[in-house]
């Protein structure tokens, strides 16, 4: 025991630790702000705080003291907290004792309530033990009473409704049938008791009876056989309709069906194959027959059918099901006799009949039949939008689309097309092949009328005016495919697009590309190369301001056809059924007009960058350095702009409803004339200062007329479109830059290589012996240069080409012939 006192006393002395979340509590429960209470208490810095100083130790006995106080304090606080918890022990006992007390006194109190409750209940059954047997015996009554009643209106009901019956006397017999097979589905759960099942096997009989007297009535009243009618619509007929409503609905069917066959047979017999009027010719009759015969119905037998049979409608329905099948029989055997004209005659009587049919009747009567109401498909949203139903010469409008313009509401589908005129789609392929001879003869007689009216007169301030021809093709579409699609929706529409796609190419190349105008030379064949590279001492050959209209007017027939082939690709869709609509695709031809609109475009670019090559080829020809002063602009830049400012105008006036096509032109233009410029810059050698500090001018006069290009001659100045801007400004700029090099002193040479990476940011070594050599250095300085600039060339990006990740040059000359090789017989493949 002695041994282990040292270590306890150690173990009290040492500073007691606590979980931070009992510590956490503790803080929470007994918040203090006293350092001596902190979990990290560090007894060093507590007596440095309470003693910062040495003269502070004068007051150590005050501050011992207080500490000692405050211990005597907190053993005084121990004392009394040991001395009540001493206790706890005992008090918590005799209070478990009380509760247990307490439990079971309540649990005794429970017990008395359960067996009071128990002997309440029991009293409570006592007691309403008669009123339930009197309340049971009351609803058995009640029960026992209407079932009575019921079986009493049953039996009197069934000898009522057998005596009706053979009395004929329908008008009665429908309201108290209904009420009988009412009352008897109370007695279902009865059916086990002989006398119930017996009234139920007399009402089934009576209904049969009904059934078959009913009919019995009609047939003779409308016999089958025999043409002639020796019955009539009577009061007896239409009470006996009544009663079929309520008998089963075979019945009621089988009157249906056998008086429509007999109100028909007239029909058959006057319409049969080898009749003169069952022929295409005199398709007319057929219809015309039926509407008397529904005028003749409605005034006889219009009041004797319920009004929901729909009667009228029904023999209308099953007429033209037998229309399209002597049709079709009638079709198959002269097929070799149907022409044009008189198929197309006899659809457009027939979809007439049909219109006719949907606005005199709803198509109930479909639901069971070949012919299904189509759903009303959501409104279309198609620009290649016009009244379909209007005149056919109406030129088809490019509408753009306006979010506040109300869309044109779709007329619901007809729910009666297709009924009879779904006979002649296996013989629409003579439609087809009619209108293929058609487009072909539309096609050439387009390229006669051009040939013999010549290319349009210019009126510039019209602007690029549509070729007529363009306008009256897609006319002769849409009356082709608002009429197919009045005849068929399924695969003619495939057939007459196919047609279509043909015929588009063909105005393409034939009407468009082939009226191009062509470039000469004196061979007469096509030489691209002859726009494009110099010609010493010859005048280029350039195009007439009629054939710069022309050209520009070919483009709007381009564009405008473009676009609306688009619009009749959607409406196309629109008109084939669902599972066809995949097979619709005109993205083909809408390239075929877009290479088109590049080909006039670049044709465009050509006549005006080969106007503008004499005065670049008389810029390289100049002795620049024997120039002694700087002027005005050279005559060459007044050339050029002479050239721009007669060419511009007019394209820009004739492309005005295409201003898009028109930004393709400048930008174009800019992208061939300012890589030559900078090739004949080249080869203006030597230079003198004075030169190139005239050739800088010409320079910034051929920048500012390019950047005004776009407006050039016009009353209205637009801003020239950013794109363009960026391109004239990145090209003429280096220009700038390469005469600025040229006029940098050369020495010395670490200066004048530096100032060259700086300004051009070419790293070409090609680039760099062009300047020398218009510099007019010797070809010993410029081996020095050539070493230094490889020298002083910066190090190329990982992975990089270090002989031109910087090169903003124009083309090498090889590069520059093989793309004229290759514009020359890319020009010649499409035109």
């Amino acid at each position: 025991m002695e041994e282990d006192e040292p270590e306890l006393e150690a173990g009290l002395e040492a500073a007691l630790e606590l979980v931070p979340a009992v510590q956490a509590a503790i803080e929470q429960v007994f918040p203090s702000q006293d350092p001596l209470d902190r979990a990290d208490f560090n007894a060093v810095e507590y007596i440095n705080a309470l003693f910062p100083t040495e003269q502070s130790l004068a007051n150590i006995d005050e501050v011992v003291n207080k500490i000692r106080l405050k211990i005597r304090r907190l053993d005084d606080n121990i004392r009394t907290v040991v001395r009540g918890q001493t206790n706890v022990g005992q008090d918590g006992r005799q209070a478990l004792e009380e509760a247990q007390k307490a439990i079971q006194q309540l649990f005794g109190k429970i017990k008395d309530i359960k067996d009071k409750a128990e002997k309440s209940e029991q009293m409570v059954k006592e007691i309403t033990r008669d009123i339930k047997q009197l309340d049971h015996a009351k609803r058995h009554l009640t029960t026992s009473i209407t079932t009575l009643n019921h079986l009493h209106m049953l039996a009197g009901g069934v000898d009522s409704l057998e005596a009706m019956t053979r009395r004929r006397q329908y008008g009665e017999v429908a309201n108290l049938l209904q009420g009988v097979v009412n009352v008897l589905e109370h007695f279902n759960k009865y059916m086990g008791i002989p006398q119930i099942r017996q009234l139920s096997e007399r009402v089934k009989a009576a209904q049969n009876e009904l059934g078959q007297q009913i009919l019995a009535d009609f047939e003779e009243a409308f016999p089958s056989q025999g043409t002639k009618r020796t019955g009539g619509p009577s009061n007896v007929l239409r009470d006996a309709c009544l009663v079929a409503n309520v008998l089963d609905p075979r019945i009621k069917q089988e009157i249906i069906k056998k008086f429509i066959k007999q109100h028909l047979s007239e029909y058959l017999v006057l319409f049969q194959e080898n009749q003169d009027v069952a022929w295409l010719d005199k398709i007319d009759r057929r219809y015309a027959w039926i509407k008397r015969q529904l005028v003749d119905y409605e005034e006889k037998y219009g009041r004797m059918f319920p009004q929901e049979w729909c009667m009228t409608e029904r023999i209308a329905v099953e007429f033209c099901h037998v229309t399209r099948a002597e049709l079709s029989k009638i079709m198959r055997t002269r097929a070799k006799e149907i022409e044009v004209k008189l198929l197309l005659f006899a659809i457009q009587r027939t979809t007439n009949f049909e219109g006719f049919l949907a606005k005199r009747f709803s198509g109930c009567t479909l639901a069971d039949g070949t012919v299904k109401k189509p759903e009303v498909p959501p409104p279309s949203t198609n620009p290649f939008l016009e009244d379909e139903t209007g005149t056919e010469t109406d030129e088809i409008v490019i509408e753009k689309s306006d979010p506040d313009k109300p869309k044109k509401p779709k007329v619901p589908d007809n729910p009666f097309h297709g009924i009879v005129s779904k006979c002649f789609e296996p013989h629409l392929y003579v439609y087809i092949e009619s209108q293929d001879k058609n487009l072909g003869e539309l096609i050439d007689r387009f390229v006669a009328d051009f040939k013999a009216q010549g290319p349009p007169k210019p009126n510039v301030d019209e602007g690029g005016a549509v070729l007529p021809s363009c306008a009256d093709l897609f006319v002769y579409y849409k009356k082709c495919m608002v009429q197919c699609s009045q005849l068929s929706t399924g695969e003619p529409m495939i057939a007459l697009t196919t047609i279509f796609q043909k015929y588009l190419r063909e105005y393409a190349w034939k009407i468009l590309s082939g009226n191009l105008p062509k470039t000469t030379s004196s061979s007469g064949g096509l030489t691209i190369t002859s726009l494009l590279k110099e010609k010493e001492g010859s005048e280029v050959a350039k195009f007439t301001l009629e054939e710069l209209c022309l050209i520009c007017s070919i483009l709007s027939t381009a564009e405008y056809c473009l676009a609306t082939t688009q619009q009749l690709e959607e409406k196309l869709k629109e008109k084939v059924d669902a599972s066809l609509v995949e097979r619709i695709n005109l993205t083909g031809e809408m390239d075929t007009f877009s290479i088109v609109i590049s080909n006039s475009i670049q044709l465009l670019v050509q006549d005006l960058d080969a106007a503008c090559d004499p005065a670049l080829t008389a810029m390289s020809k100049m002795q620049w350095q024997n120039v002694e002063h700087v002027g005005d602009q050279s005559p060459y830049v007044t050339s050029v702009i002479l050239h721009i400012k007669q060419n511009v105008p007019i394209i820009r006036d004739n492309l005005a409803s295409t201003r898009k096509y028109f930004t393709q032109f400048c930008i174009k233009f800019a992208n061939s004339f300012i890589p030559k410029f900078i090739n004949h810059l080249f080869k203006c050698k030597p230079i003198s200062m004075v030169g190139a500090e005239q050739l800088l001018l010409d320079t910034h006069s051929l920048k500012m007329v390019l950047l005004d290009l776009p407006s050039i001659g016009s009353q209205v100045v637009r801003k020239a479109p950013a794109s363009y801007t960026k391109i004239v400004v990145k090209g003429m700029t280096r220009a700038e830059m390469i005469l600025k090099v040229v006029m940098a002193p050369h020495e010395p040479p670490v200066v004048f290589v530096d100032n060259y990476i700086k300004l051009l940011a070419d790293c070409s070594t090609d680039t760099f012996q062009k300047i020398l050599d218009m510099k007019g250095l010797k070809r010993s300085e410029q081996s020095s240069m050539l070493d230094l600039f490889r020298l002083r060339l910066p190090a190329p990006p990982p992975g990089g080409d270090s002989t031109g990740s910087l090169s903003l040059s124009a083309p090498t000359p090889e590069q520059e012939s093989s793309r004229i090789r290759k514009l020359e017989k890319l020009i010649k493949k499409r035109l």
